[in-house]
């Protein structure tokens, strides 16, 4: 650890874990927590939970969980000591003087020498770019129309025919191969020695969004394969998580963002004037990268090459963007492919004009889906009028959903009453199925004994007492922290039961007790067992009397199995005749 437990828990209370995670992913109220998509894999149905009152975030469907320093750790990529020190930046908090651990002080030196080794290379090869190695490679820049002054603001450069030419420059400034290992620029080949991973290639820096290079993208001088090709993702480096050109985007961006397929797409259009322009990085959208541009935006231009793979593209991210609360709409650019083309054959003022006039993302699909149908004969056009009624169930909120049955049906003349029935009846159809998918997952669990167990039992009491302090004490008197049977219950019961001591509850505290992310994730997900919400007392007393009763009567059982003592024995045997005769009783509300 840098800083002392005292400074860490005051840097964690005065940063809101809703407000920080709302900066990165659209939350919505749901009942006394807060839902959104979880940004750590793809979904579409909310099952990402953040709670204000306990200051943890779980999501049910992958697991990932922790506190506010865990999700800036996963979400961002990076260490405790970095999490730490920007969410201190963020409440306005000096910084201590740092108490170095060695694992701390060898994984930051590791992530600064990475990010030293790419500024190096950056300038290395935007040097061979502007010499007489690199006139070809200039040349080729130059006559896709870029400015000296565009290829310097995007530090665009040149690597080399020599296929090892940038290791050795590494290795004449110090740089040894373990270090080199980790960057992605190099091979290590037991036969063929160590070349780097990027040569007679134009350079494309990759940087996040404080300006640090993290990452190359190089296309290839000639016809050699891949045409383009990418850095792999290391310690600084996360395709998903990333956006090219996001450096250059600074504050909220009113008027909206484009998104583009490649480099030259984004660094055209910012030579342009449009610098609202950025691309994913050689991978399909992500909903990380939907999260990300939320920070900036609510609506999104989509300026996707207008081939067939640029039309499937489009087609993905869409979902992915509407799911992170942003509004879709897709830049026509025929008769050209991409942005690049566009703007060299027509004009800026044109491209302006066109972001104008923009298509709903509702209607560019369901153009595309027409496409598939012939219109003129009357099956294909009812089957293409059913999965239009089904794209019309993607809109959660009634008054918009209603809005799309009547603007499609004005487009395509027919009775906004008669495609109305149509979109209630597959309504009806996915209703049930979505049932079906339900209890079959549920028997599923059950198979599987995924829902049964000593270990929900343990997680399920975890979770009442972090809810409602009032149980404590009454719960105490029969079940101690050593009754938990295996780690982590054990453990986060022997921090809880201390916490409850003071009078006050804070899961988040006790994640921080665990080091890990992996362990962060799983002490989450003891705070956060679903469990059937019980209102009437006495059911709720019943419920806690049989969850009490299991779990004590397993602890009881795995202490006999381990004792010889006979009088010990005894004593655990009265126990368990005492426990038939338990009846806790919770106090009137």
């Amino acid at each position: 650890m840098y800083y002392s437990e005292e400074f860490i828990e005051e840097v964690r209370q005065r940063n809101d874990i809703v407000d920080v995670i709302s900066g990165y992913v659209n939350l919505k109220k749901s009942g006394s927590n807060f839902t959104g998509l979880c940004p750590f894999h793809n979904e579409k149905t909310p099952s990402f939970s953040v709670s204000g009152g306990k200051q943890m975030y779980y999501c049910f469907g992958c697991g990932a969980g922790g506190n506010v320093f865990t999700f800036l750790m996963e979400y961002e990529n990076l260490t405790f000591p970095e999490a730490l020190e920007q969410l201190a930046g963020r409440a306005g908090m000096a910084l201590p003087e740092k108490s170095n651990s060695e694992e701390d002080r060898r994984r930051r030196n590791t992530r600064e020498r990475i990010l030293e080794i790419y500024k190096l290379a950056a300038n290395y090869f935007y040097a061979k770019l502007n010499s007489g190695r690199g006139e070809e490679a200039k040349k080729y820049l130059l006559q896709r129309a870029l400015s000296e002054e565009t290829i310097r603001r995007f530090g665009l450069g040149y690597s080399d025919k020599f296929s090892d030419d940038l290791y050795q420059y590494m290795k004449k400034k110090g740089f040894d191969d373990t270090i080199l290992n980790q960057t992605g620029l190099f091979t290590f080949h037991e036969k063929k020695g160590v070349y780097d991973k990027f040569w007679n290639r134009v350079m494309y820096p990759i940087m996040d969004r404080s300006g640090k290079v993290i990452a190359f993208g190089g296309r290839v001088m000639g016809d050699g394969k891949p045409k383009y090709l990418n850095s792999p993702e290391t310690m600084v480096f996360d395709k998903s998580r990333n956006l090219y050109g996001l450096n250059f985007v600074h504050g909220r961006q009113d008027q909206g963002m484009i998104i583009c397929e490649g480099y030259m797409d984004v660094i055209a259009l910012h030579q342009a004037g449009f610098t609202n322009a950025v691309a994913s990085l050689g991978t399909a959208f992500t909903s990380q990268q939907s999260s990300l541009l939320k920070r900036y935006t609510d609506t999104v231009y989509l300026c996707y090459d207008s081939d067939g793979a640029g039309v499937k593209a489009a087609l993905r991210a869409i979902p992915l963007l509407k799911e992170a609360g942003l509004t879709v709409r897709v830049i026509d650019m025929q008769p050209y492919k991409d942005p690049d083309e566009f703007i060299k054959g027509l004009s800026a003022e044109e491209f302006q004009s066109r972001i104008h006039s923009a298509q709903n993302s509702f209607f560019y699909e369901i153009g595309i889906l027409q496409r598939e149908y012939d219109m003129g004969d009357p099956e294909e056009k009812t089957k293409f009028m059913n999965e239009a009624a089904k794209k019309c169930l993607t809109f959660e909120n009634e008054i918009e959903r209603n809005n799309y049955i009547e603007a499609f049906s004005r487009e395509y003349g027919i009775r906004s009453e008669d495609f109305r029935q149509l979109v209630k009846h597959h309504a009806a159809a996915a209703v049930g199925i979505q049932y079906e998918k339900i209890k079959s997952e549920r028997q599923k669990k059950k198979d599987n004994g995924k829902e049964d167990g000593i270990g929900r039992i343990q997680a399920i009491l975890l979770t009442w007492i972090s809810e409602d302090l009032s149980l404590y004490p009454i719960v105490k008197e029969t079940i101690l922290p050593e009754d938990f049977l295996d780690e982590p219950y054990r453990e986060v019961a022997k921090l809880l039961y201390e916490q409850a001591e003071t009078g006050s509850m804070s899961p988040a505290a006790i994640i921080s007790r665990f080091d890990s992310k992996e362990e962060q994730s799983v002490v989450a997900g003891l705070f956060n067992r679903q469990v059937k919400e019980v209102r009437e007392h006495t059911e709720r007393e019943k419920a806690l009397n049989e969850v009490v009763k299991t779990l004590k009567k397993a602890s009881l059982e795995k202490q006999s199995r381990e004792i010889t003592d006979l009088s010990q024995l005894q004593a655990l045997i009265a126990e368990k005749k005492k426990l038939e005769h338990l009846s806790l009783r919770l106090p009137v509300q």
